[in-house]
């Protein structure tokens, strides 16, 4: 019986490691998607109501609204993106329903960015507002919100 040499066995010890780290942050994934679909009270999960303000909102959307919303995604993994750009476009809709707006307009555009998103990705917002030219300066309100 011959014996496993040292670099062997850190070897599999150092992927084991590794397999169950890369399975446990999948596992957080899949479990806050798992929260998402549960339904709450009223019968409709955040993924449905989601859903629904898209779909509800889809016509007002301009090309010019849809470029803006896709630059303000770019930043985020390709992996991501696509998610990311659901929820946002999301709360976007749910601001303009709640305001009655006949378009989404950029106002709605940054307003829903800012809500839907964490603190942290502010920064990225206020640098590409300003490579735009868009005042972002009646945003305050809603960049320095705890929340």
């Amino acid at each position: 019986m011959s014996q496993m040499s040292t670099g062997f066995s850190l070897f599999i010890v150092g992927w084991s490691i590794l397999l169950v780290g890369l399975m446990g942050i999948g596992g957080y994934f899949m479990f806050r998607k798992f929260l998402k679909s549960m339904p709450k009270n009223d019968g409709k999960s955040d993924l449905d109501w989601q859903d629904y303000y898209i779909d509800q909102t889809r016509s007002l959307w301009t090309e010019d609204g849809l470029t803006l919303l896709n630059e303000l995604v770019d930043p985020v993994p390709q992996l991501f993106r696509d998610v990311a750009r659901r929820s946002i476009a999301a709360k976007i809709g749910q601001i303009a329903m709640e305001e009655k707006s006949p378009t989404i307009t950029i106002d709605l555009i940054v307003k829903g960015y800012i809500v839907a998103t964490p603190k942290r990705d502010h920064k990225w917002l206020i640098a590409h507002l300003k490579d735009k030219q868009i005042d972002y300066t009646r945003y305050e309100q809603y960049l320095n919100a705890e929340g």
